[in-house]
């Protein structure tokens, strides 16, 4: 048996398939991942990602020792109720995590890491904490619904705690509004609108039901997937891990350069990566019958040289196969390739990610 959010009982009570995910009894779908999916697309779903973890940093230092921690700038979010995203990054400039802060208030900060690495993370966090003026601490008892879709915000909003009623409607996106321990932001994983909320464990079902009976449809992990690989978002462990940079990973747009002086975790081995870029990741739409997936190898005939599969599904939205590969910084947009399917070469092409954003292809099929 595998830890167990404060929703548990509600996923099963609605006969969700539990998996489990990172040590987590997880619902990976209740019924219909694709029509879960595409709830998600058209209307509005909920998702319980309880099993990340919210990690609190606080203290006179708490600025200054992210600034160093981070390969982006929180001095981005100077703004209280500013969200910024971010990737954790190890010496060699590999990404030990990526995450995404609130800036709760002067001195306090409330990030969310990934629920594979949150001790890994929490160690390293730690460790580096070292010689400022800084506590870090993890709140387990928070838990976390990510309400999204074109009708998300309109459908949460009245189910929302009364304080946070008015705030939350206001909200920009990537800014958060806070009631003591609860925090709404406008962020989400999936290319569509809506909020993240992060709750004391006790408000978690009561939340989930209210946001049943307004319409919300409830999701598992299966149809996040799809959601967020149609949007070109990362999938740590998959597209990006500790052998990987951002700048290989689609993620150099979060590496902060400027200030110059700002030294951070990481910044020298980027700084040569820069100068003899290898590899980056690109779009592939699978142009044959079949369903791309991790793990695959692509060639191109023209350029030359192999990539390999990062991420690869069915997308429901576009109703073919689409992927993420990494590849050599010469391929294009445009370039027919293969990809390898239990031993058969079959077509593909390069393209430009995100495939959907806000309900919308952004690719020609």
């Amino acid at each position: 048996m595998g830890k167990r959010t404060p929703l548990f009982d509600a996923h099963t009570a609605a006969g969700a398939k539990m998996v489990d995910f990172a040590g987590w009894d997880m619902p990976v779908n209740y019924g219909s991942q694709i029509d879960e999916h595409l709830a998600v697309r058209a209307r509005a779903g909920m998702f319980d990602v309880s099993h990340m973890a919210a990690v609190e940093v606080r203290g006179a230092g708490a600025r200054a020792y992210l600034r160093y921690l981070w390969a982006n700038d929180v001095a981005r979010a100077d703004t209280p109720g500013k969200a910024l995203y971010t990737c954790m990054l190890n010496e060699q400039g590999g990404v030990v995590d990526d995450l995404i802060v609130y800036h709760v208030a002067d001195g306090h900060y409330r990030t969310v890491v990934n629920a594979g690495t949150a001790d890994k993370d929490l160690a390293w966090m730690q460790a580096h904490a070292e010689g400022f003026d800084v506590t870090v601490e993890r709140r387990p008892d928070l838990g976390i619904v990510a309400v999204q879709g074109p009708q998300a915000r309109e459908l949460a909003l009245g189910c929302l705690p009364a304080e946070l009623h008015e705030p939350a409607a206001q909200l920009k996106p990537f800014f958060a509004a806070f009631a003591d321990d609860r925090l709404v932001g406008r962020t989400g994983y999936t290319g569509e609108d809506g909020f993240e909320c992060i709750l004391p464990a006790a408000d978690l079902p009561p939340f989930w039901d209210a946001l049943a009976a307004a319409g919300v449809e409830p999701c598992g992990l299966g149809a996040r997937d799809t959601l967020r690989l149609e949007a070109g978002l990362n999938l740590y462990g998959q597209d990006m891990d500790e052998d990987t940079h951002p700048l290989e990973s689609g993620l150099g747009w979060t590496v902060a350069w400027e200030p110059a002086d700002r030294d951070f975790v990481g910044r020298a081995a980027l700084t040569d990566a820069v100068s003899d870029p290898q590899r980056k990741l690109a779009g592939v739409l699978l142009t044959d019958r079949g369903v791309l997936r991790h793990g695959q190898t692509v060639r191109h005939a023209g350029a030359g040289g192999e990539g390999l599969l990062t991420s690869g599904t069915y997308s429901p939205t576009l109703k073919c196969s689409i992927g993420l590969a990494r590849v050599p910084q010469d391929w294009a947009e445009g370039d027919s390739i293969e990809v390898e399917r239990r031993g058969r070469w079959c077509g593909a092409r390069i393209v430009k990610h995100p495939f959907v954003r806000n309900g919308k292809a952004r690719i020609q099929i």
